[in-house]
């Protein structure tokens, strides 16, 4: 008979008290295998109450394991990088606790090693899952709020004190994390106050200043010597307010405050008040609903909500703040460089946006433009004159010659071929022959697709995996085969449309009497 237990198994490292967390929860999931401490009489306390579960001193007996398919890390901050990578070098799944490392350089090393491997790397910004900021994040992109105008964070409490990591490192991540996920942006500067009253150079109060660009501002207000508990997320937009106060009880922890402000004759703002409105929940326990996450992204591959690049933000507005504490508060301007690998060549003259990365072996001529926050996976070529737009996402081995253009937000699949001639021979120079080809905003490109030269691939459109592209595709449209042809109409949030309708976002767009969605829909 084959083994009875679930797959994937979870092994825990560090059994202290949120590792203990950890443990009560995949042991209730009935996913875990294995836990790992350096404290013997942490594991026999383990061993004790879970039964069957292999524990172990030894991480590098942990990560030979067959058994354990994933690894949740929740041991000192300072170890989250270095073990994550090994972790991850030993081809494991990996959960690690906040932060994710206490270098912006190691987090994005994290971030790479995650994507070489294939693996599934998750950061434990555990207030993300619980509902009342799900419930929030949803009610603010849905507009009921109306513009976000400023929000302000307090988590504060008294211990448990650290002396690895300050109080900013070790309980401001969790508001970080939200405000990024509220806003929808990375500030553009930051600036930080604080005072280390119990160890030299560890701050044990933090208050942070974040500007966004249009004008928001946040303050994120973390403590370890405050007389009381508080944790509360306060979002003031245009239309309404909202709080969630992680103390109240489940009725009272999202509630809206529709205030408003009237100007009277003599052009003098009023406030008026009004009511609370409580928001109905479904209870749950974030760490439970993080952990479920972790499985379903395990299981489907999916990127998941707290990611590697949510991770690597997080530190890197940390590592940030750190550096305005340094400096007495003066405040840092935050400039995202592109990233690129010590292995990559980008010629000179070369355009490569903000925040964009290119990684191992790629190389970007020198006549070319890529735009911001996209990325140039492992081995990518772009070709001398090649145009590609923002948010661009082009996976490996994939070789952009001269000709094409990628408009903003395309998708390309790992070995997605592009040509530039349609009669190519060894023996006979055709650069005169170059036709162009484009793909407009939001396409996606499966894998080893093949987009013949001339061609235009339209808006939100969906090239199956494999497909040869002879003709124009039509906007929205999926396509398959050799060569490929319409079999469906994909929603700009990747989902299939009937009849026009999108049941995954409720979007709807114009079609004919056969479904085909009409052009500009």
């Amino acid at each position: 008979m084959g083994d009875p237990r679930p797959r994937p198994g979870v092994a825990v490292v560090g059994c202290g008290t949120w590792g203990g967390n950890h443990l009560r929860v995949w042991g209730a999931l009935g996913h875990l295998r294995a836990a790992c401490d350096v404290r013997p009489p942490a594991l026999a306390a383990v061993a004790e109450r879970y039964p069957g579960v292999t524990c172990t001193p030894s991480f590098e007996d942990l990560l030979a394991d067959p058994d354990v398919d994933a690894v949740v890390i929740a041991t000192p901050a300072p170890t989250h990088a270095t073990l994550a990578a090994r972790a991850l070098d030993a081809g494991k799944d990996v959960l690690v606790e906040k932060p994710l490392a206490l270098r912006v350089d190691e987090a994005e090393d994290l971030a790479a090693r995650a994507e070489k491997q294939g693996a599934v790397l998750m950061v434990g910004h555990v207030v993300e899952y619980h509902p009342a900021f799900v419930r929030l994040a949803e009610l603010v992109h849905a507009g009921e709020l109306g513009t976000v105008r400023y929000v302000y964070a307090t988590r504060v409490n008294l211990g448990t004190v650290r002396t690895e990591e300050s109080a900013l490192w070790s309980f401001a991540p969790h508001d970080l994390a939200l405000l990024l996920r509220i806003v929808g942006s990375d500030p553009t500067e930051v600036a930080c106050h604080g005072g280390a009253y119990l160890s030299d150079g560890v701050a044990d109060v933090t208050v942070m200043t974040l500007a966004f660009a249009g004008g928001v501002r946040a303050h994120v207000f973390v403590s370890w010597l405050h007389p009381f508990k508080e944790h509360r997320f306060v979002v003031v937009g245009e239309r309404q307010m909202a709080i969630v106060d992680d103390t109240a009880p489940w009725p009272e922890k999202l509630v809206l405050y529709p205030h408003r402000v009237d100007w009277t004759d003599g052009r003098v703002p009023v406030a008026r008040r009004a009511e609370a409105v409580p928001v109905a929940l479904v209870e749950g326990e974030p760490l439970r609903l993080e952990c479920e996450h972790f499985l379903a992204r395990i299981a489907d591959r999916r990127t998941p909500l707290t990611d590697a690049a949510s991770g690597v933000a997080v530190v890197r507005l940390l590592a940030a703040g750190e550096r305005s504490l340094g400096a007495g508060g003066a405040p840092v301007r935050l400039e995202p460089e592109p990233l690129i690998h010590p292995t990559a060549t980008v010629d000179p003259g070369a355009v490569i946006g903000e925040g964009t990365r290119v990684w191992h072996y790629s190389h970007v001529m020198g006549t070319a433009a890529v735009g911001r926050d996209g990325m140039l996976g492992q081995n990518t070529f772009v070709g001398d004159g090649v145009r590609i737009g923002d948010r661009v996402r082009i996976q490996n081995n994939v070789s952009v010659y001269a000709g094409v253009e990628l408009e903003d937000d395309v998708f390309c699949g790992p070995g997605a071929v592009f040509t530039n001639v349609r009669s190519p021979r060894a023996d006979i120079n055709r650069a005169g022959a170059f036709e162009a080809t484009l793909v407009r905003r939001g396409a996606t490109l499966g894998a080893n697709c093949t987009i013949v030269c001339g061609t235009t691939v339209g808006r939100w459109a969906f090239v199956a995996a494999g497909a040869v592209v002879t003709a124009d595709v039509p906007d929205h449209a999926l396509v398959a085969g050799v060569p490929a042809r319409i079999t469906g109409w994909r929603c700009q949030c990747g989902e299939a449309l009937a009849r026009g309708a999108c049941a995954a976002c409720g979007r709807t767009y114009p079609t004919d009497a056969a479904g085909a969605v009409l052009a500009g829909g």
